[in-house]
């Protein structure tokens, strides 16, 4: 999240600001927040079974925060051609930002600092150029996801997995939309619990060379046979969002479907 709506909490690396990204509209400087995230090698839900298989992250930054409705709003005021009346369709489907009062304004304050959603993987990406930054892989996202507060990996905690599929289970109206959680152990807030997030390779998560290795490519490119190939199946959570991400195009958009930020980074520091 911006720091002009900042909370200030510690994670377990420090909050280390990486980098810092004005963005202007009257009244209102927000800089954008981002953790170092350390390079590791894991056993991702896409994975194969063996050690050679596991994914390997190289050290990047993330957002602390997802993209909120405010910051959006001020995005769309540097770059008007991302406004719902200006965005070319193959950008953006009809759903995009249809909720806003207007075509460059959410017209409730209150959504502000709430999570921006009904944005399509272009306008994403787009906004992430705009920071200096990307889109997150799904590598990237799944390794700080499966952080809680203390661990870097509570992939195997029963309570952990069910707090996150207790918020599945929520209708969109008991959801809230704010963000209110607590960091995990890298600092990084409402990686569960607030909105699902694109990737910058969502397109190619159930046709991945792992997968490809395992079977007929022609068939894994259906949800159904793709999860044969998949690992952790215990891991629900991760692989709803797999099966999401899988259905969508570039332009898609969804009431709950929004995005934050990550970046390179050339070297670990000690």
């Amino acid at each position: 999240m911006a720091n002009c709506n900042r909370r200030g909490s510690k994670s377990k690396l420090g909050q280390a600001m990486l980098g810092t990204v004005f963005l202007l509209a009257p009244a209102i400087i927000c800089a954008a927040e981002y953790v170092a995230i350390p390079g590791k090698q894991f056993a991702s839900v896409l994975s194969g079974s063996d050690v050679k298989d596991m994914a390997r992250v190289p050290f990047f930054a993330m957002r602390t925060s997802p993209v909120t409705t405010g910051e959006y709003q001020q995005f769309l005021h540097i770059h008007p051609e991302w406004q719902r009346d200006q965005v070319a369709s193959i950008f953006a489907d009809a759903s995009y930002l249809h909720a806003w009062a207007s075509a460059s304004d959410v017209g409730n304050e209150k959504k502000l600092t709430q999570a921006i959603t009904s944005v399509s993987w272009h306008a994403a990406q787009a906004y992430c150029e705009s920071e200096d930054a990307r889109l997150p892989s799904w590598y990237e996202w799944e390794l700080v996801a499966a952080a809680d507060e203390q661990h870097a990996d509570a992939r195997s905690d029963p309570a952990w997995r069910a707090r996150i599929l207790s918020w599945y289970s929520e209708s969109p109206a008991q959801s809230s939309a704010n963000m209110s959680h607590a960091p995990n152990y890298y600092g990084v807030r409402d990686m569960h619990g607030l909105i699902w997030e694109w990737v910058s390779d969502f397109n190619a998560l159930l046709i991945s060379a792992d997968s490809r290795t395992q079977g007929d490519p022609d068939k894994l490119q259906f949800c159904g046979a793709g999860a044969i190939s998949l690992q952790n199946k215990e891991n629900y959570a991760i692989l709803m969002r797999v099966a999401l991400l899988s259905s969508l195009t570039g332009a898609s958009t969804t009431d709950n479907l929004g995005f934050r930020c990550a970046r390179d980074l050339k070297e670990e520091k000690k």
